[in-house]
């Protein structure tokens, strides 16, 4: 089992080294390193660049105080792209990736900065609402759970948050889309959007920009690119001009999001360039999941679930709940391990193929589920509860009727409700934590960098940790 070293002691580690390396006369600072990516969650492969080395040297690369790799430098006294992982106990700031010579022992470090970000509604792009990178909060830790800060809007926050590189997205019914340090909830900036004070979308933020449409402003409505650390508009896309409820979801350079008139939209996520739309003919306000270069949607009648092609738009397969067309698919779906979850309002939840949208199960679990998935696990909400359910069976583990919109971090189950938020151990449902705030919280809880975030009804954005009042370091906004 590896040990997991802090931050503060790797410095002090590192320090010495320092230390001992000037004090046999090696030339520190000589050799020169660098990384590709900069930053990463946990088990990120780093590949990893020098040069200034001896000709022909070998060279130790380590992540921290952990030996990962051996180069050889070339002639010139380069080596490039060594591959490497960063820990999966890596915790979330800075950590340093170093390469040392072994005769001369002369060497330089690099800082790799590690991040568990929540960065659109459904987590990741297939919705599984799930943060598999999250190592700080735990069943054995998540007690500890203090208030770090709250900040307040001036409208009920239904908008569920998006964490990335140390910032907050989230949309308030005062109009309006809010920046906030992720350490200290202080405001970075805010943009108004048309949306008649009802936001209840999720900003989705890939490369720096931020996405999100607005609505009850036709025919105005646009679809925007901000930029993420100014919220300057980067472009904006207006299709036919109707309202776009949902949160916009991003995979592979692409953003995707469904407006009011039926349409599905698929994005240059840079330009904003259209790449293609299809029409499903009915309103579709619930977020789309792309897992596998198909994406998944339902529409608001004919009770129809979608397979579509991500690339093309070209419609892969469908599937019809209940008895009776009436019916809507009125849920995020959730893509994972080869299957496809989505609620109808005919009442249950839908396990279909993903390749083939063939019914696997069904489960009585109310209307408007949005199901989050972990570990073979489906996390589905309905009629006032939460219920797990086996994923390749629908069988039932357990249920609470505490709260409602899961999300899931490394064995804790986060659901809100009129009492706040709670947090359940992933595998018996048992309560682990609870925060009462001042009103129903409905926003989805997102996970990241060891920090819990939620909006509620009384106006407020809320941020718990494990340490209240102490600014984190290396997750803050720069």
């Amino acid at each position: 089992m590896s040990k997991i070293v802090t931050v503060g002691a790797v410095k002090e580690v590192c320090l010495l080294s320092v230390a001992m390396l000037l004090g046999v006369g090696a030339c520190w600072g000589k050799p020169a390193v660098s990384l590709s990516p900069k930053s990463g969650p946990p088990t990120s492969k780093l590949l990893v660049s020098g040069s200034g080395f001896k000709p022909y040297a070998e060279i130790d690369i380590s992540f921290d105080t952990k030996d990962e790799a051996k180069a050889v430098a070339n002639g010139s006294g380069s080596f490039s792209k060594i591959a490497i992982h960063a820990p999966k106990s890596a915790l979330p700031g800075k950590h340093l990736v170093s390469a040392v010579q072994r005769v001369g022992k002369i060497g330089a470090q690099a800082p790799f900065l590690v991040n568990t970000n929540w960065s659109q509604f459904g987590f990741a792009s297939n919705g599984d609402r799930s943060n598999s990178y999250e190592n700080e909060l735990s069943p054995a830790t998540v007690g500890g759970l203090k208030l770090l800060w709250s900040y307040t809007t001036g409208g009920s926050v239904q908008s569920s948050p998006s964490v990335v590189n140390g910032v907050v997205y989230v949309g308030s019914n005062d109009n309006n889309l809010y920046a906030l340090r992720a350490d200290t909830g202080a405001k970075l900036w805010s943009f108004p959007l048309n949306t008649g004070g009802i936001f209840h979308a999720s900003p989705a933020v890939a490369n720096g920009v931020v996405y999100i449409g607005s609505s009850n402003d036709e025919p105005n409505d646009k679809l925007y690119a901000l930029d993420g650390k100014t919220g300057a508009v980067l472009w904006t896309y207006f299709g036919d001009g109707a309202s776009i409820y949902c949160s916009p979801a991003v995979a592979n350079g692409v953003v995707y999001f469904a407006s009011g008139d039926g349409d599905l939209y698929a994005l240059n996520a840079k330009t904003g360039a259209l790449l293609w739309s299809f029409g499903i003919g009915f309103q579709v306000n619930k977020s789309p999941a792309v897992a596998n270069e198909v994406l998944y949607t339902g529409s608001l009648v004919n009770a129809l679930f979608w397979a579509i092609n991500a690339s093309t738009g070209a419609p892969l397969w469908t599937f019809q709940s209940g008895p009776s067309r009436d019916y809507a698919f009125n849920s995020s779906p959730a893509a994972a391990n080869g299957a496809v979850y989505g609620a109808s309002d005919d009442g249950n939840l839908y396990a279909l193929n993903a390749s083939t949208g063939t019914l696997l199960w069904s489960y009585p679990s109310g209307p408007y589920s949005e199901p989050a998935v972990a570990n073979d696990v489906v996390y589905a909400d309905g009629n006032g509860g939460v219920y797990a359910l086996n994923a390749t069976t629908g069988a039932l583990l357990w249920n609470s009727s505490l709260g409602v919109a899961p999300a899931v971090a490394d064995g804790v189950v986060y659901i809100v409700g009129s009492g706040g938020v709670y947090a359940l151990n992933d595998t018996t449902g048992a309560l682990l934590w609870n925060y009462v705030t001042a009103s129903t919280v409905e926003t989805r809880p997102a996970v990241a960098n060891g920090v819990v975030y939620v909006g509620s009804d009384d106006g407020k954005v809320y941020a718990f940790g494990l340490t209240s009042g102490t600014p984190r370091k290396g997750v803050s906004a720069k």
